[in-house]
């Protein structure tokens, strides 16, 4: 894809991110990471999601380095490049404040395998980073340590995040997450949760 063609599904990706209320106001990220390149496009900071437009898509280096855009970076940059820089299956993030998914969050609480669709998305259970104050390097270097065989996770007292090699996977990921996190909320309150099966889980896996 062309750097503009790179922008435009960002911001479209966006804009259904915020149409779907995963985030409120300013709150939530997504980037796409170009390998070839070198170059993050990420959303910019503390801009309201209704007027961005593919002009508003900040460019930078793994450094943090402006490389092109009017804007500051989301000052979860570093979380980002992070990622990027630890894990090569990744060239996209979808970071959420998504309500359900944020409620586990707080409770810094996994959420098990209680649906299939996690295994087959997700690659198992939805474990939960140690939380970080927000905009500091530990925030992605935390969620790095639970990422090693997952394509999501919780961020402790702060939301939720998923990843994928393509933008639509992360997002796709980071709606299972949400879709769980609501499911298995649900389910608590009627009564024991039945957990899949590890033989289940794994005979999924290794499809």
């Amino acid at each position: 894809m062309t750097p503009q063609e790179i922008k435009a599904l960002l911001l479209k990706v966006t804009k259904q991110a915020y149409a779907d209320k995963m985030f409120a106001a300013t709150s939530g990220n997504l980037s796409i990471y170009d390998r070839e390149t070198g170059r993050m496009y990420i959303t910019p900071g503390s801009y309201p999601y209704e007027i961005m437009t593919v002009d508003d898509v900040m460019v930078i280096d793994l450094d943090g380095k402006i490389l092109d855009g009017p804007h500051k970076p989301s000052s979860e940059w570093r979380m980002h490049a992070a990622v990027y820089r630890s894990d090569e299956r990744v060239n996209a993030i979808v970071h959420t404040h998504s309500p359900y998914a944020t409620a586990f969050a707080i409770n810094n609480m996994p959420i098990p395998v209680v649906l299939y669709e996690i295994v087959f998305f997700l690659g198992g259970d939805i474990p939960c980073a140690e939380g970080a104050i927000p905009g500091t390097p530990e925030v992605g270097e935390n969620c790095v340590k639970v990422l090693k065989d997952r394509y999501g996770c919780l961020m402790g007292n702060h939301g939720a995040l998923a990843v994928g090699d393509t933008l639509e996977r992360a997002y796709t990921r980071a709606v299972y997450i949400e879709d769980a996190a609501k499911a298995y909320s649900i389910a608590l309150t009627h009564g024991p949760v039945k957990v899949i099966d590890r033989a289940d889980v794994e005979k999924i896996l290794k499809r």
